[in-house]
């Protein structure tokens, strides 16, 4: 018997898969909220399923091949197929639970455009979910070198502080020799470009309202009234010499973010995507080197994108776009970025997305990218085409 390369109709579905596609229809999130603030009671999942049925309804979504959902703090056991039980959709819609911890969300949906492109699948729902409020304390084993409650995992491994992001953003301050001063143009100005988004309907249409109590929730960390002399007044968090403080980088909050992804056509095709990881160290830098990596892959330089979303956990992340690409910086978190919305860990990837989709909507833009730094040294990145 002859043998050689099985070209069998499923066989020839996925040669041509492997060159399919992928789209973005839309997407929805929810007005993010502060640790301890308006969703201090909401389960995450309840909240991400909720959102997931108003995504279906108001794109009259009609197939769903899977789910797949970012999450970095929440209970584990696969979240986010107990938030797909809880809607409206089959019980016989696969969802996976991805931890990239803040890269989870924009991991979620490279992974929902990898299945689509390859043919595995022809559709997907893909971001993720967060609760900081709701987030468990846990305990070592007792057999574990490591020893009593915990709430942050290790990242690293030599580090166990439960610190490590900030540490790692004070070590990237100090690496790149940044004043706290120099921090604040880039603070004062993401809380500015947030207000002026409230009223920006293309932004707008991608949130769902949500009344929890009879009251409306908000983007509950947006401070119209940002200024130098409030922040020079915040107190360091890392000790008197530091400069990380609760104006440079996020504080915690909670949220949920999805997209709607297929192979039909639609008005956003995902371009290409890269992800990254380097010294965990330094992982504020993810979200910069992330950005190198991808235009290095697809030839593109920052010339040809339009739109610029960059997870900006702390102020630091900001000056390194700066450095990097100075000429540019009208195209960068147009619409605010993470120190005015806030940072939910596993669904702030998606919020990117959606922001992106946002401002090149609002430009008549072309090429967006999104970017996002991760602990442990991971990033991700992402362009996407506006049809």
């Amino acid at each position: 018997m002859k043998r050689g390369i099985p070209w069998d109709a499923s066989f020839l579905h996925f040669l041509i898969g492997a060159n399919m596609s992928v789209y973005i229809h839309g997407g929805l999130r929810i007005p993010i909220g502060v640790l301890n603030g308006q969703y201090r009671n909401m389960r995450p999942e309840m909240l991400g399923a909720q959102l997931i049925n108003e995504l279906i309804n108001r794109y009259d979504i009609s197939q769903v091949d899977g789910i797949f959902c970012g999450n970095a703090v929440g209970t584990g056991g696969n979240i986010g197929r107990l938030m797909g039980l809880m809607t409206n959709l089959p019980n016989s819609v696969p969802a996976i639970t991805v931890d990239m911890q803040c890269a989870s969300a924009l991991m979620s949906i490279e992974m929902a455009y990898t299945h689509i492109a390859s043919g595995v699948m022809d559709s997907a729902i893909a971001g993720g979910i967060e609760s900081s409020s709701l987030q468990p304390d846990r305990m070592y084993a007792a057999g574990d070198n490591r020893e009593g409650l915990y709430k942050v995992a290790q990242f690293s491994p030599n580090d166990c502080s439960p610190l490590a992001m900030l540490e790692g953003a004070e070590r990237t301050i100090q690496k790149h020799n940044v004043l706290k001063e120099d921090l604040y143009p880039y603070i004062i100005g993401s809380h500015q470009r947030a207000i002026e988004a409230l009223d920006n309907p293309y932004l707008q249409s991608y949130i769902m309202p949500i009344t929890i109590d009879g009251k409306a929730c908000v983007d509950e960390c947006i401070r119209p009234k940002m200024n130098e002399k409030l922040l020079s007044r915040m107190k360091p968090l890392l000790g008197p010499n530091s400069i990380t403080n609760a104006g440079n980088a996020c504080l915690t909050h909670d949220g949920a973010a999805f997209v709607y992804v297929s192979n039909e056509k639609g008005p956003f095709r995902i371009h290409s995507i890269m992800p990254w990881a380097g010294n965990p160290q330094f992982s504020p830098e993810g979200a910069l080197e992330s950005t190198e990596a991808i235009l290095k892959r697809t030839g593109l330089t920052m010339d040809d994108i339009d739109v610029v979303e960059w997870n900006e956990a702390f102020a630091i992340i900001d000056v390194l776009f700066n450095k990097a690409y100075p000429k540019h910086l009208e195209k960068y978190n147009k619409l605010g970025g993470a120190l005015a919305y806030g940072h939910p860990y596993g669904c702030s990837g998606a919020i990117l997305a959606l922001h992106c989709m946002a401002a090149l909507e609002s430009c008549n833009g072309r090429y967006g990218l999104c970017a996002i730094a991760g602990a442990g040294g991971t990033g991700t990145a992402l362009i996407m085409e506006r049809m």
